[in-house]
């Protein structure tokens, strides 16, 4: 029966936090919008972005309020994880720039959860059950739900190191491949060149007996 009393008020928690985690390809000089509907003030909205592929992997972004007052901005960034309290109703506006890029797509991946804390439920408990058990089990379990949405930013943060360091190691192999490339041309070149001095030589030497 505890365990049906966890897992219910573990689904509960879960169900006061609003989110939306997308993957976005962003155009070159495109700038793209998305929205989060706050209902109540005060509410915790956790706005997380990393640019997965495209161009130096940097991207500018601005969060407005209902009012279009500014709450947070940034340029050439290419992740961010922001925490703030939103004091208003109302619609809030993530944006993010490619404008800087003239052919570089870019893929971004984010989330944008919004969390009503005056939303969070309480364990269903029988008559008699000890409140402080209770209060101390509820603690338990939302910790457990920060801890979880800790770990899913960590693998949203180690994938985008891996998506980046893949680009690099690219990046690096056909620098090399183009240095290699380079280096044979010259070599013929220098080959090529060396047959026709040889052959001037000889043929003035010919002349020369002549």
């Amino acid at each position: 029966m505890l365990l049906i009393s966890v897992l219910a008020a573990f689904s509960l928690a879960i169900s006061t936090v609003s989110a939306t985690a997308l993957t976005y390809k962003l155009g070159a000089n495109e700038k793209a919008c998305f929205f989060a509907v706050v209902e109540r003030p005060n509410s915790k909205i956790a706005f997380y972005f990393a640019v997965q592929s495209g161009g130096s992997f940097d991207v500018d972004y601005d969060v407005t309020n209902p009012q279009q007052r500014e709450v947070l901005r940034g340029e050439k960034e290419r992740q961010g994880d922001y925490v703030f309290t939103a004091q208003e109703t109302g619609e809030y506006k993530f944006c993010f720039s490619n404008e800087m890029s003239t052919f570089a797509d870019k893929m971004v991946d984010f989330e944008i959860a919004v969390e009503d804390e005056q939303k969070h439920a309480t364990i269903p408990t029988k008559g008699g059950a000890d409140n402080a058990q209770t209060a101390q089990l509820e603690d338990t379990i939302f910790k457990v739900s920060g801890q979880l949405s800790t770990i899913s930013r960590m693998q949203k943060y180690f994938r985008t190191r891996e998506n980046r360091n893949f680009s690099t190691v690219k990046s690096t192999e056909q620098r090399i491949f183009n240095f290699s490339l380079v280096e044979v041309l010259m070599m013929v070149g220098m080959a090529a060149l060396q047959v026709v001095v040889v052959r001037f030589f000889f043929q003035g030497a010919r002349k020369g007996y002549v």
